[in-house]
């Protein structure tokens, strides 16, 4: 339940009505990076352009948008089978509420605020309300374990943890006696199955700091500075525990302003939330350039990446959309079927349609605007159509990153004239350091640097590619607690490491060609990037879901595959069952085979034969024999984010993998 207009009795604080154009004052800083959680650091600003825009907090970004929104929808939930809104103003008015709460619980500045739940206005709102009371809030993956909360709780100081339903809360409670800094936990969803003391539903919470005076909160907004942290994302840990990333005021507001204006965001638009809100993509789309721009966020059901994502789209119908590739991947893949299930003219005038839509983007990625012959009426028969059947035919900025996406992909929705602008950047930048457009798009790059910032190729090869470097103010805070770590991401100078391998061309698009930590390094000392012989495999045989490269230290190249399958839509665990792109594969090899036990338990003559021919036809194409991979098995489920596999945003988490499947990679390599 949220707060109402009525009941804040404030209305708009003394703050609000001050003069905008005063740019927060900054707190003494001498150096570019801290790992203390009350330090502060020298922003990376310049002289003239867009990296010399007046530095401004989280409070006077909200200010600014309340100023021409305030009556504009901001949020958007279901309840009970029915949309329930709330007004900018009214969120505002929530985020003060909050923040008396916490500062009622005794929150202290600069601790944390864990966040544990799925992705809701709670969420945002125990966010900034934990933001304006001084504290630095964070989120904790739905998917963590009760010792992955405690580390993340106790790693930041955590005063209050705010958790979703009772499947979060017995995560904490089972660690609480080992959490001394805890105060208070905050359950925002359902009845709470037993009372306990400092245990509060968020109905209690908000009305728990009615009686603490405007004037108090508004000293603490007051005294914020642009150059202090204001949130903590913590990495996936996918090589070890996560690592904080602290990212001040400046991080953010900058950062959101900056890519916002490149992106070409006007007003009224609307954002659909369903990506994790503990990863900087979800934080950066969802949260921060809602609030910039007056748009409105429109909040998934929490089941939306295992298969209701479709149907949210198609009733919200976004304009503005960030889909990791997997996702993109699941929505190609659906219409593919469509298309393939449809009737043979049918599927002739798709193509047709698809080809003119493909040959007009192609021209615009060359910035030749003008479009094919029959442009339009291939456009109002079909495109318009299959945009419409996937809920974003009003999308004007349709973007993709957080891994590797498919060529193939990429065209598929420029033939839907859906381009997917590629961002690239991580958690260390504030989210994207680069950006594709709708005028400056070039596929397969990442776009170009943000306005205002800079982008460098470190010990560049013959071929130019290096580590990607970054530098701008976009550029992190530090990692918490953790000094040897910062100084390990920044060098001297302040250039952020990114551990990305890749090239710039002559017109400034960046294209990444690898990552450090994931190059292959065989017995024979050859180093391989993986992610393109994968995605090559994954495109010669259409039956895979995910592979992964085995070789490092090793004497030649094996190769981990998994089939596509159904997913449980209740566990998001995948099932035995192949999907029906799948069936439909087996079914044009000659097989019958309908579940991956089929396949494996009978070594599917005609499924393991087109798989080995596809990689041959890969193996044909390498730059040397170190590059073939030349054994191979199929497992037995495909890899998910409930067996360890894959990150909240889909990425491949190659040191798990390597663990839980090192048996079967050891056969490889028996003599």
């Amino acid at each position: 339940m949220l707060v109402s207009t009525s009941s804040y009795s404030g209305g708009l604080s003394s703050i609000t009505q001050g003069d905008l154009s005063i740019a927060s004052k900054l707190a003494p800083a001498e150096s570019l990076w801290t790992s203390e959680k009350d330090g502060a650091v020298r922003l990376r600003m310049e002289q003239t352009g867009p990296g010399s825009q007046p530095p401004i907090t989280i409070h006077q970004l909200f200010q600014q948008t309340l100023q021409r929104c305030s009556n504009k929808p901001a949020l958007a939930v279901k309840r009970d089978g029915q949309w329930k809104t709330i007004t900018f103003l009214q969120y505002y008015q929530n985020c003060r509420a909050a923040a008396k709460g916490f500062l009622k619980l005794g929150l202290e500045r600069f601790n944390g605020v864990a966040i544990l739940g799925s992705n809701c206005p709670e969420w945002f709102i125990a966010n900034i309300g934990a933001i304006m009371a001084g504290a630095i809030p964070t989120g904790i993956y739905t998917t963590s374990s009760p010792e992955t909360c405690q580390y993340v709780a106790e790693s930041c100081t955590a005063n209050i943890l705010v958790v979703e339903n009772h499947q979060q809360l017995t995560k904490i409670l089972q660690v609480q006696s080992k959490l001394p800094h805890l105060k208070a936990i905050i359950q925002y969803s359902g009845d709470l199955k037993e009372k306990r003391p400092n245990l509060y539903t968020w109905e209690e919470f908000m009305q728990l700091g009615s009686d603490i005076p405007d004037s108090q909160l508004d000293e603490i907004i007051a005294s914020q500075e642009a150059n202090h942290c204001c949130a903590l994302v913590y990495t996936s840990g996918t090589t070890g525990n996560p690592k904080g990333v602290m990212l001040s005021h400046d991080n953010v507001t900058w950062t959101i302003r900056t890519a916002g204006y490149m992106l070409g965001i006007g007003d009224d638009e609307v954002v659909v939330s369903y990506l994790p809100l503990s990863h900087v993509a979800a934080q950066v789309y969802d949260i921060w350039l809602t609030m910039t721009f007056g748009a409105t966020t429109y909040f998934a059901d929490p089941d939306a990446l295992q298969g209701s994502l479709i149907n949210i789209l198609r009733e919200v119908r976004p304009t503005l959309f960030l889909g990791v590739p997997r996702v993109w991947e699941k929505i190609h893949e659906k219409l593919n079927i469509v298309e393939a299930t449809s009737s043979t003219f049918k599927r002739n005038t798709m193509a047709w349609a698809r080809n003119i839509g493909l040959q007009a983007n192609y021209n615009r990625m060359g910035g030749d605007n003008s479009v094919p012959w029959g442009y339009a009426l291939a456009h109002y028969l079909v495109i318009k159509k299959i945009q419409k059947a996937v809920g974003l035919d009003r999308c004007h900025v349709c973007n993709t990153g957080a891994a590797p996406i498919k060529k193939d992909t990429l065209e598929y929705f420029m033939s839907i004239d859906l381009p997917l602008y590629e961002v690239c950047g991580m958690s260390e930048s504030s989210g994207p350091h680069t950006l594709s457009t709708w005028n400056s798009f070039c596929i397969p790059s990442c776009g170009k640097k943000l306005l205002g910032s800079k982008i460098r190729i470190d010990k560049p090869d013959k071929d130019g590619n290096g580590e990607i470097c970054y530098w701008g103010r976009d550029v992190f805070m530090g990692y918490l607690n953790m000094k040897e770590k910062t100084l390990e991401a920044l060098d001297e100078e302040g250039w952020l490491h990114s551990g990305d391998i890749g090239k710039l061309d002559q017109q400034g698009f960046l294209y990444i060609t690898g990552r450090i930590k994931e190059l292959i390094i065989t017995s024979g000392g050859k180093k391989i990037a993986p992610v393109p012989i994968e995605e090559s495999v994954k495109k010669e045989v259409p039956i895979i879901s995910n592979v992964m490269l085995i070789g490092d230290e090793r004497n030649f190249l094996s190769m981990l595959i998994t089939l596509k399958c159904n997913i449980d839509p209740k566990t998001a665990e995948p099932q035995d069952e192949l999907t029906l792109e799948a069936i439909q594969f087996c079914q044009k090899l000659g097989s019958r085979a309908t579940r991956v036990s089929e396949v494996i338990s009978s070594k599917d003559p005609a499924i393991y034969k087109a798989i080995q021919e596809g990689i041959e036809r890969v193996n044909e194409r390498v730059e040397s024999n170190a590059h073939r991979v030349q054994k191979w098995t199929i497992l037995d489920k495909d890899f998910s984010i409930l067996g360890g596999e894959i990150g909240p945003t889909m990425k491949l988490r190659r040191p798990v993998v390597l663990q839980i499947y090192q048996d079967k990679i050891d056969a490889f390599y028996k003599l």
